[in-house]
């Protein structure tokens, strides 16, 4: 649902104008709505498992096969992060160091 686009304005739907109602088996019943242009729809959607479905990125491809090369993300990276940003006062001056005046 992340490559949804809104058939009036062709907008990407945003995860908050997703609502699930329910599911049997590969059909799901879904509501979106547009938070550009505010259209609703309902739609039935076929979901079946073991397709991979297509990935969005803004990446090229230098940088898909540099970024493909690293280790992956652990939990304890994450966590690592986290602790961080906790106390960060979003000074990147101070983080980075000065800027050289001319």
């Amino acid at each position: 649902m992340s490559s949804a686009k809104c058939r009036v304005c062709g907008q990407r739907y945003e995860v908050n104008n997703i609502k699930v109602f329910g599911h049997q088996k590969d059909l799901w019943l879904v509501a979106l709505s547009c938070s550009a242009c505010h259209t609703r729809y309902l739609a039935v959607i076929n979901i079946e498992e073991g397709i991979v479905p297509n990935v969005i990125s803004d990446l090229t491809e230098v940088e898909r096969d540099k970024f493909s090369s690293l280790d992956m993300l652990t939990a304890d990276d994450v966590l690592d992060m986290y602790s961080f940003l906790k106390d960060f006062n979003g000074d990147f001056t101070q983080l980075f160091g000065q800027r050289k005046t001319r």
